[in-house]
């Protein structure tokens, strides 16, 4: 069965393919992430060899089959493509990280409105500039293990339930954030301390985090990171921040 499919587009990513072709991956609104075969994408030609580029935000025409694993890119008009964006190193390395994420954590065709319309929202802000891009993208990388079901546990002690904490916590990547008083129970702690934790309670409550340095919005990516790396073995880090940043 074929059919044409009218849909909005985050391109992820994009390769050559044969001696003129593209080929680009997508995520999709209605169709989740998804590739498609851009014909005569590198000829001089080509309506649509510059429109589907990495990080633009399009809407696209498919010609669907659902026999074949790559679909025919038919038509594409660019809605968003975030210059601002584009022209500063650190916020492009922090947009290439957002689709380098979703490339790594969604299975091909799982469709997730609210994943989709976060990438948007994402993009929009780090153009924007309206806060630092890394702060951006840590509100991007919460919010995307909560909805790819490995969200951080950051609410209470996991073995004592305590939610106030008068010295630094420990986080055991199996059960969750524990306490001074029950470490000594638990083995293979990640050492967090109180404003470590502050921070990262201001980006899963979506509450201001603009007073946090740098280096506190570095070391809550790093331990994103290595969260994910326990839970997802074949995950091994963001590497478009060791390029871009």
């Amino acid at each position: 069965m074929s059919e044409i499919v009218k849909t909005e587009a985050i391109v992820l990513s994009k390769m050559n393919y044969g001696d003129s072709s593209s080929i680009a991956l997508l995520f999709t609104e209605d169709l989740g992430k998804i590739s498609v075969i851009v014909k005569g994408a590198r000829s001089p030609k080509s309506m649509y060899g510059k429109i589907v580029d990495p990080l633009n935000y399009l809407s696209v025409v498919l010609y669907k089959k659902e026999s074949r694993e790559l679909q025919l890119l038919t038509g594409a008009d660019i809605i968003e493509h975030y210059p601002a964006m584009k022209n500063d190193l650190n916020k492009l390395g922090y947009a290439y990280a957002v689709a380098e994420l979703v490339k790594n954590l969604l299975a091909d065709h799982e469709v997730s409105k609210r994943i989709y319309k976060g990438i948007i929202k994402i993009l929009s802000i780090l153009n924007s500039g309206e806060e630092k891009p890394e702060i951006t993208f840590g509100r991007f990388f919460m919010f995307l293990l909560k909805e790819t079901g490995y969200e951080i546990q950051i609410v209470s002690c996991a073995i004592c339930g305590k939610k106030k904490f008068e010295d630094d916590p420990h986080y055991n990547f199996e059960k969750g954030l524990i306490c001074g008083e029950c470490r000594k129970s638990v083995v293979d702690n990640y050492d967090i301390n109180l404003e470590l934790l502050r921070y990262l309670n201001c980006l899963k409550n979506n509450e201001s985090a603009g007073t946090f340095s740098n280096l506190i919005a570095r070391k809550a990516i790093n331990f994103m990171e290595t969260h994910l790396k326990y839970h997802v073995p074949d995950f091994k880090g963001i590497s478009s921040l060791k390029i871009f940043n």
